[in-house]
């Protein structure tokens, strides 16, 4: 596995895609409603990149991937197909995860939104899928291990009572939208032997299941029938919850190149 050790000129052009990334989250965020369908949302955010960011959504036709973003809702784990049939309610919890790429490179990133007045159990779970991200981010430093960042993720969610989805995980970025190394958010002791350096950039994006970790793909259906891929629901059908950030590991620690304006550690 060789990891791709990003160059000051590179960082820079990775910096600028996922401040864009990090706006199309934040610009969405008012729409996000009862009534509205994950189809509308999918449209307002497509137009933004297109004509306001002038960036490419790198999730289009990623794969066979339909849309300009992922929108997963409730008991979706991830890699959510926009619908317009599909409207949001009061008390749903949405995970939008937009990819732009800017001038040949990615920024990465996803939040949760609270559609109406939810459930207490629902809030806590995007809070505490929320604390997971950042409790991984913060074990991020040159000699530190991907282990490090797993244990630290794991530990959290297993304390309250959540589990860590397996099958998905983080990843290298830049030039291309999937990189080595594969950045897991469960403990296995292999993940010890890559050691972090200055200059690696990686996505962080812990699926927090408030159920059993097991999820199902859901395949073809009328409205896409070639599909095999997407998209991943829990298999006891109860909530997940997922954060996003891209990072890059500093001489020091840690820059995340998706901080939204404002932004602040959100720590338990």
């Amino acid at each position: 596995m060789t990891i791709k050790i990003k160059t000051s000129q590179e960082l820079e052009k990775l910096r600028i895609a996922g401040k864009l990334a990090a706006d199309v989250l934040v610009m969405i965020e008012p729409y996000v409603k009862p009534g509205v369908t994950t189809g509308e949302l999918n449209a307002i955010m497509a137009k933004y990149m297109t004509e306001q960011q002038h960036v490419t959504a790198a999730t289009l036709d990623y794969h066979g991937f339909p849309a300009e973003s992922c929108i997963s809702v409730n008991d979706v784990v991830c890699h959510g197909i926009p619908d317009f049939d599909k409207k949001l309610k009061n008390g749903d919890i949405v995970n939008i995860d937009v990819t732009v790429i800017k001038d040949g490179y990615h920024g990465d990133n996803s939040m949760m939104y609270e559609v109406g007045k939810v459930k207490p159990f629902a809030h806590k779970l995007c809070q505490v899928a929320h604390e997971c991200l950042w409790l991984g981010i913060e074990a991020v430093k040159p000699k530190a291990t991907l282990f490090d960042i797993a244990e630290a993720i794991e530990n959290h969610a297993h304390k309250n009572h959540f589990s860590v989805v397996r099958e998905y995980c983080g990843h290298g970025i830049g030039a291309d939208f999937h990189e080595a190394p594969q950045v897991m958010h469960y403990t296995s002791p292999e993940l010890k032997q890559t050691v972090l350096q200055e200059g690696m950039v990686f996505t962080i994006e812990p699926m927090i299941n408030q159920g059993s970790h097991h999820v199902k793909t859901l395949g073809p259906n009328k409205k896409h029938p070639n599909n095999t891929i997407f998209p991943v629901k829990t298999v006891d059908r109860k909530l997940s919850a997922q954060w996003e950030h891209t990072i890059a590991v500093t001489k020091t620690g840690y820059e995340v190149l998706t901080l939204r304006p404002n932004e602040t550690p959100v720590l338990p």
